[in-house]
């Protein structure tokens, strides 16, 4: 008997029909606008010393360097088309056969790198010290983050494995031929017509599953810790190992690349990717999310030794502090003056 249920008719990828405008392209502006309310939050809360013009450019530059990451790493490692090495400009070429695209695929990890190598070197040419900037950060990305795998989601893309359960969805475009066995008898086992060329069989909705324990869980997990880590560094290694352990997982019940397979293969079964075959054989993206966790570990215990690690949790105000009925008081006082010149 099936289970799942279809994937929402009414949602279209395109906001406008016919017009280059995608929900996905507008789930990163939300996501990058998520990240800045959450980190000016802590910046105020903290009276950390940025200014906000130190701040925009802080954003600007990682945001920047996080997109030229996520692309250049896509195309060089999830990218099969040989396209790219004969002419890498092309990769940030958003048009494809005179019609406009967008850049069509991004990785994840490569865009953590990005992002990692511009806050350390902001720092440095701005003198802030780079543990605190990426502490800030790491409290604030998850959140953000949340709203990317929603913009998968509403592009049906990166859907997860094949599923008899009821968390099944029924995704158009990942259709599998009815020339393989497998999909046969899942099609005939849950009651589906496998008696055409290909088959739509319910798949796991991995792009959730990613935005809530990738997005709200490690976000809920970090926020509640930003004002009580015991030395700076501190929540850069708990984001990079709590995310690497939640996708690690997750990538057990999503569909890996077409053209990759798995990155490392311990248990031959035989089984397609479609399906889940092994908890010994690991995708590319298992491969790097175990790096993450392996560089979290390895970044708490180089950070708890690190010289000046204390935590400063509320920075000094430097210059006179006027409180808020202060500044009401004073402002009153000049009407009552202007009117009285007037």
């Amino acid at each position: 008997m099936l289970l799942a249920v279809n994937f929402p008719s009414w949602i279209n990828p395109e906001i406008i029909p016919g017009l280059p405008f995608r929900w996905y392209g507008l789930m990163y502006i939300v996501a990058f606008g998520i990240c800045w309310l959450l980190y000016r939050v802590q910046v105020k809360e903290r009276n950390f010393p940025i200014s906000d013009d130190d701040l925009s450019g802080l954003f600007f530059w990682t945001i920047l360097a996080m997109i030229a990451g996520a692309r250049i790493f896509s195309t060089l490692v999830y990218d099969s088309n040989p396209m790219y090495r004969r002419a890498p400009w092309l990769i940030f070429w958003p048009f494809q056969n005179g019609r406009f695209t967008g850049l069509l695929g991004m990785s994840y990890h490569g865009g953590v790198i990005g992002a990692l190598l511009a806050v350390i070197i902001y720092s440095v040419r701005h003198r802030y010290d780079f543990r605190e900037i990426g502490d800030m950060f790491s409290a604030a990305i998850p959140l953000g983050y949340t709203f990317g795998r929603l913009g998968n989601f509403i592009n049906a893309e990166l859907y997860g494995r094949v599923t008899g359960s009821s968390f099944g969805m029924l995704f158009p475009g990942a259709q599998v031929s009815t020339g393989q066995a497998w999909a046969r008898e899942i099609a005939e086992k849950l009651g589906i017509d496998g008696s055409l060329n290909y088959v739509n069989l319910p798949r796991h909705p991995s792009q959730l599953y990613e935005a809530v324990f990738e997005g709200v869980v490690l976000w809920l997990i970090l926020w509640a810790l930003r004002n009580k880590k015991p030395f700076k560094g501190f929540l850069m290694g708990i984001y990079l190992i709590g995310y690497g352990f939640f996708r690690f997982i997750i990538e057990y019940f999503r569909e890996p690349d077409a053209n990759m397979g798995y990155r490392i293969t311990l248990v031959k079964t035989g089984i397609p990717p479609a399906l889940f075959s092994s908890l010994f054989n690991f995708t590319t993206g298992q491969v790097f999310c175990f790096a993450m966790i392996m560089l979290g570990l390895a970044w708490l215990i180089i950070a708890s030794r690190l010289p000046g690690k204390e935590p400063v949790i509320t920075y000094p105000l430097k210059g006179k502090v006027v409180d808020e009925e202060e500044k009401r008081r004073q402002k009153q006082q000049r009407r009552k003056m202007r009117k009285k010149l007037g």
